[in-house]
């Protein structure tokens, strides 16, 4: 999960990572007071959970003379498909340099990596890829609670050293909220020294409880509703529904609507022994998508009842053909049941997904 950048700043601050003056607003009558409380010119940046809001009019500037305007400018925009709501005020800053710093997990090594660069401001996956060179990997032994010296040297080189108190309290920060991103770009150097002009933090979603945290709020309504019921759930693009028990078989329907020129619109994982309610809720689920003109349900009826998976079907009511095939437990008597209700029961997995994908087509 994400923090947005005034969250993420206020965990810096508390840290001990200097941060610009700020006020953060909900409403454009509130630009013109958080002013005078942070400085006479301000830039007003929109909190909102996407990457390039600059380029997108998602910050801008302002003062005196025409903040209520660009207050109101900026809350009737919606920018990537996200409606701003809430709004930074932040002091403008007089920039003479920008760094890019982050710590991440490289998964290959299985270690935390610190990233330092002393061009900042920029898409740092264009720099790694076009010059590398420009891009410091520091790797962090995992034990390490709180950052030696000579790991803060080897990141900033002959950078000031004042962004290795940065770099040091950036890390508390990293291994105190289980963060698998903790990034500040642009990192600046001003008149008042340096300061963290931005600020990212994304949580492991695993440790959303042991932080305090009820909700995953970066879920999309549907991402929710197949967490509550504890499904592995991805939506996808296309329009033919995945409904699979156990991520290989589901990933290979995935590969074969593929392979027959189809497009998936998911996948959807019930999980093993999914009895006929839990198959019922994947069912509506998936055809709630948009798009979705036919799905195909590939179970293995193992610890899952076959019987219990069709009546799940016939339970969810819904509008699209439903394509399935069961194998396992009690087999015959769900074939029996879809057959009874209209539902086509196919004996393989190739002949069933291929039949979903001539309906979608």
């Amino acid at each position: 999960m994400k923090f947005r950048e005034y969250e993420a700043k206020q965990i810096f601050r508390d840290a001990g990572i200097p941060v610009p003056n700020s006020v953060l607003i909900t409403s454009p009558n509130e630009a013109a007071p958080a002013l005078s409380i942070v400085a006479d010119n301000v830039v007003l940046k929109a909190q909102v959970d996407v990457g390039g809001r600059g380029k997108a009019g998602g910050i801008l500037p302002a003062n005196a003379d025409n903040i209520n305007a660009v207050a109101a400018e900026l809350f009737g925009k919606t920018i990537k498909g996200l409606k701003v709501e809430k709004v930074l005020v932040e002091e403008a800053l007089e920039i003479s340099h920008e760094y890019y710093l982050s710590i991440t997990i490289d998964r290959s090594k299985k270690m935390p990596v610190i990233l330092f660069s002393k061009e900042g401001g920029v898409e740092i996956e264009t720099l790694a890829k076009e010059r590398p060179e420009a891009l410091r990997r520091i790797y962090v032994d995992p034990s390490f609670v709180t950052l030696p010296d000579f790991i803060v040297r080897n990141a900033i080189g002959d950078a000031p050293k004042e962004i290795g108190k940065i770099i040091r309290n950036l890390y508390t920060v990293f291994i105190a909220k289980d963060a698998v991103l903790a990034e500040i770009n642009p990192l600046v150097m001003t008149p008042q020294g340096v300061l963290a002009a931005d600020g990212k933090i994304i949580l492991d979603d695993n440790s959303l409880a042991r932080q305090g945290i009820s909700e995953n709020r970066d879920l999309a309504p549907r991402e929710a509703e197949a967490e509550k019921h504890g499904f592995s759930y991805v939506e996808l693009d296309g329009s033919i529904g995945v409904i699979g028990n156990g991520a290989g078989l589901t990933m290979s329907t995935l590969d074969i609507i593929a392979h027959y020129k189809g497009k998936a619109a998911n996948f959807l994982d019930v999980g093993g022994g999914a009895n006929s309610d839990r198959v019922m809720y994947a069912v509506r689920l998936v055809a709630s998508m948009p798009g979705v003109k036919v799905i195909v349900v590939n179970l293995l009826g193992g610890i899952t009842r076959c019987d219990e998976v069709a009546k799940g079907i016939i339970a969810a009511g819904i509008s699209q053909p439903v394509i399935v095939r069961l194998a396992g437990t009690n087999e015959a008597e769900g074939r029996r049941l879809l057959e009874e209700h209209g539902y086509r029961m196919l004996d393989t997995m190739d002949l069933a997904i291929r039949a979903a994908v001539e309906v979608a087509q």
